[in-house]
Order: structure tokens, then sequence, then C-alpha cells
């Protein structure tokens, strides 16, 4: 790529209020075969800052650093050009699930994600049972190796009963050492990450289990005080799952996982910023004691997402979705959400009013960075993948190209 010096949402694919998680068939975008395109006239945002009036060279699947003559130009003027969007915690979308959906239902998951600039995705599981996560792990595994996904998150059943939040407690159990190896067995090299409630029994070995197995062990939906969560970091741990949610909150004599979280430098936080979530306060808050470099956004999004209010499963559990909120039907926890990663996008820069600059770092480039992916996605880089969005002035979505093809054609005023 050379930088030259010299709706909230997109459109959504119709479908009906109510839905049970239907999944629908991934639409076709078809492609205009060029071998060169040269994006141009854009805000572009480098590793090393925004360049304006910049352009991005596509050639096949990668970004280039030059262009023939006779290369297509693509006038982006007036616009942002960014970094795709890397997901690393997600249960689904379009009505399809990831927990529980057919490998039809995940392709539809992601490719819902993908419309709206998520490039990279991580699948997560929700709580089951051992069989049954095992199964999962199987399915998961087959569509990365396809380079569907980036990987596989275990989200549970490794986790604190007193912080389950959209968990089914009667599947919870204890992180043996041995358990935790069979799903990381069964996903065959795939899996990412494991979210722990590290203060239980065997919950420390399992952490040095993860990490000798190069795995990322996320300390989450937990009941851990600050010395617990201190332990854990020291063992191996390098992710807060959610910060804020599902773990205690910051206490002056009994500070708890938030603060051993926020000050450790080895932990990458991950944030839900789709209002609900988190306060604003709180966001501010992780931000400005963890850094931009060390934050993630994240959708932990469910079924929902892009698709609609009605009423789903998540795993085994009943979940009512309301002005885009989801809710247990028993009970009333938060239970994921349907957020999308350019809306969260918009709000850090419209209504949080962060840097643009760190926000694309915690959309892309820190998670990239953290799956070890940082060579070929995450930036705008000669030789890395041509993973890109489009955003107008209003930080709206318009386009979004993965390996150098149009999911999302671009829709320039």
């Amino acid at each position: 790529m050379a930088a030259d010096p010299s709706r909230e949402t997109p459109a959504q694919d119709s479908a009906p209020k109510g839905a049970r998680g239907t999944a629908r068939q991934a639409p076709t975008h078809p492609q205009t075969p060029h071998d060169v395109s040269v994006l141009t006239g854009a805000r572009v945002v480098l590793p090393t800052g925004i360049v304006d009036g910049g352009q991005v060279i596509v050639e096949g699947a990668r970004i280039a650093r030059s262009a023939p003559e006779k290369a297509q130009v693509i006038d982006v003027a007036n616009h942002w050009l960014l970094p795709g969007f890397v997901d690393i915690h997600n249960h689904g979308g379009g009505g399809a699930s990831f927990t529980s959906g057919t490998p039809d239902d995940v392709v539809t998951g992601i490719h819902t994600h993908r419309l709206h600039g998520t490039t990279t995705l991580v699948a997560s599981t929700v709580t089951g049972d051992m069989d049954f996560l095992v199964q999962r792990a199987g399915l998961l595994s087959e569509l990365a190796e396809q380079g569907d996904i980036a990987g596989i998150h275990f989200e549970g059943p490794f986790i604190s009963p007193c912080r389950k939040g959209a968990h089914s407690e009667e599947l919870l159990r204890d992180p043996d050492p041995a358990e935790v190896r069979k799903l990381i067995d069964a996903a065959r090299g795939r899996a990412k990450m494991v979210t722990l409630a590290t203060e239980l029994p065997g919950g420390i070995d399992s952490v040095r289990l993860l990490a000798e197995h190069g795995v990322i062990a996320a300390i989450g939906h937990t009941d851990a005080t600050y010395e617990q969560t201190v332990e854990a970091i020291e063992a191996g741990a390098t992710v807060a799952t959610h910060l804020f949610n599902a773990m205690p909150t910051l206490g002056h004599r009994s500070p708890g996982p938030i603060a051993a979280l926020l000050e450790d430098d080895r932990i990458t936080v991950e944030l839900i910023n789709d209002g609900t979530h988190l306060h604003p306060a709180s966001l501010q808050l992780a931000f400005h004691h963890a850094g931009a470099n060390r934050v993630a956004f994240i959708t932990d999004a469910m079924d929902a997402a892009g698709f609609g209010d009605g009423r789903y499963m998540l795993g085994p559990l009943e979940v009512e979705v309301s002005e885009g909120v989801a809710r247990l039907v028993e009970g009333g926890s938060i239970a994921g959400s349907t957020l999308t990663l350019d809306r969260a996008f918009k709000r850090a820069v419209t209504v949080d009013r962060l840097p643009v600059e760190d926000t694309v770092a915690a959309l892309s480039a820190n998670p990239a960075k953290l799956l070890g992916m940082y060579d070929t996605i995450g930036s705008l880089e000669p030789g890395k993948y041509a993973d890109l969005v489009i955003l107008d002035r209003d930080f709206t979505l318009k386009g979004v190209m993965r390996r150098g093809e149009w999911v999302m054609s671009p829709q320039l005023d």
C-alpha cells in the first residue's frame, strides 16, 4: 500500500421480526475481475497515523506497494479507509448460532458480521455439556481450517456460578485441566481462547496448560479477589473477558479482578461498547488505565445481531431481544449483545469521543496481535491481506473488502 502525501449500520437483510434464529443462506456477491485496484483519495488510517488523500493498492488478495498504469481506480474521496475489524468474542448473528447451528448456519452468521466490517472472527461457544462442546469443537475447527473463522473461543463451562450471566448453572464445572485439554484437543489446533474463573479448583493449573499449548487463557465470569487474579496473570492469563461484566465491581478495600486486570501490561481487556453493557465513564476508565494498545472491542454477539428482536436460544437458555437488548427470559440477565463492530466503532468516535487511531487499534490491530495474526491482518500495510472497510464522514459503513473481494460493494455518495 502506498500512502500518497501529494445508517449507523449498512442496509440490513430483510428479516422478519420475532424470528427464532432461523438461518438464511448467505447471499452471494458477484465480483468484477480486476487484478489490481487502487482506492484513492480517502483518509487512510495507517499504523503511523492518518494520511489525508491517501491510497491503498489491492493486488489479488493482498495490499501491494505499487500499481500498473491500467489498474482500476476507485475514488473514495471524503471517506475513511480503515483495516477490517477483528472480533475475538462472537456467538453468532443473522439469526444463526455458532453454539448450536449447522455449518451453513455458522456461515450465515459469519457473513452477517462481514457485512458490518468484521473481516476476521473468532467463533465463541457457550456453556454446554462436555460431549456437546467436543462435537462443536470438531465442527468449528473444520470451518477454521477452511479459513472461514480465525479459531474457537470456549466461554464456559469452567466459570463461576456466582457470575454465570447467561450460562446454564447446572452445566458449569470446575476447570479440571484434563477436561480443558479434552476441549483443546477436540479443536485440532484451532482453539484460540478459553474463558475461565481461575479462582476455581484447577483454575491456575488450567491457565498454565493453556499457556503451554499456545491458547489464550482469559479471566472472566469470575468471582476472584485481586490477589487471586494476580496469581492467574502470573500463571499466564492474558485476556480479561468483557471487562466489568460478570465479575465483582471495583471496591476501595477489595479491588477485585478489575484493578488487577487494568494495571497489568500483559492483559488485553475486552470491552462491549454497545451503550448497554458499559457506562461511558467505565469505558473511559479502561482506556485511561489500560491504554489504547491494550483494549479490544468485541461484540459478544448472539443470534439476533443483524437480524431483529424476538425470542432466541443461547445454548439451552431462552433469550428475549427487545429494542436490540438481549436478556434471559428467566431472570432477566443480559445475554450477550446484538452489537456489530461498525456500530461499536461509530459509538466510540461519536459518543465516547475516542481518537480514530485509538478506536482502529481496539477494533483491528490489538485483537490481531493478540491472535498472533498481525503479520497478515490488522493494518493497511503492503503484503497483508486486503481486508478493509470504507466509512463516510459520519462514520457510517459504506463498503467492506475481505482478501481483495468486496463483501459489501462501495456505496459512495
